[in-house]
């Protein structure tokens, strides 16, 4: 079975005037098609470091890194640009929404990039919207949104072009508990139907809803274990 993420001796290094930091020191890990990883570290471990590699949105310093068959070590930015696009979801902890675009338009951005005509892009939106449970609130912009409906917009987006994974960094920082859980139990749908799932956060009841904890400290991976107590928020 080919593993849709395989990461292979991975490293990172950042210059600071003379010095070279070290950040991440040779990870190797397989992601599969529909797994639910969740990837913990404290502040400093290197987590937020191979987020950004995950999301093509840094390269490594050496190692490889393929994502779907394809090396992205190895692309120019204008092919990360494509498969940033096209193969992955983002969710951010502070949504990165456009402010002045309706829930609609926010979610169609995507499908402008992929160049779907206005027709196209205004079903599937409205389609992602509705599976995200705000068919009622296409028209509103971000500010006349709660948190955790914005984050449902910030879902719908991330979702909106079939990506290979959802990739989602601290997903529920901003949100207070009772939203928190009804973000995870979206998540657990999103995975039931097929999609592949990479949490970044530091909370341990977050994590538990992750099907597996792989755990990063000083830029190596401690523990990657499978989670024999799955927390599912719908219930």
């Amino acid at each position: 079975m080919n593993p849709i993420i395989s990461i292979n001796n991975l490293t990172r290094n950042f210059k600071l005037g003379s010095e070279l930091i070290k950040v991440l020191k040779g990870i190797t890990f397989e992601v599969q098609k529909n797994e639910y990883v969740a990837l913990m570290g404290p502040s400093g471990s290197g987590k937020s470091t191979l987020m950004n590699i995950l999301g093509c949105l840094d390269t490594p310093s050496g190692g490889d890194y393929i994502l779907n068959n394809k090396n992205v070590s190895k692309l120019t930015d204008n092919e990360l640009a494509e498969i940033r696009n096209k193969e992955i979801g983002f969710v951010f902890q502070t949504f990165n929404l456009l402010p002045r675009s309706t829930a609609l338009g926010n979610v169609a951005l995507p499908l402008i990039y992929a160049g779907k005509n206005s027709k196209d892009r205004t079903i599937t939106a409205k389609n992602m919207l509705t599976q995200v449970g705000l068919s009622d609130r296409l028209d509103h912009k971000p500010n006349e949104l709660s948190g955790g409906q914005r984050q449902r917009v910030a879902v719908a987006r991330a979702m909106v072009n079939s990506p290979s994974i959802i990739l989602a960094d601290e997903p529920t920082g901003n949100l207070d508990t009772k939203t928190s859980y009804e973000i995870m139990a979206l998540f657990d749908d999103i995975h039931k139907k097929g999609n592949t799932i990479i949490l970044v956060t530091h909370e341990e009841d977050i994590a538990k809803h992750a099907h597996r904890i792989i755990r990063l400290r000083d830029g190596v991976i401690e523990s990657d274990i499978k989670n024999e107590n799955i927390t599912l928020a719908a219930n």
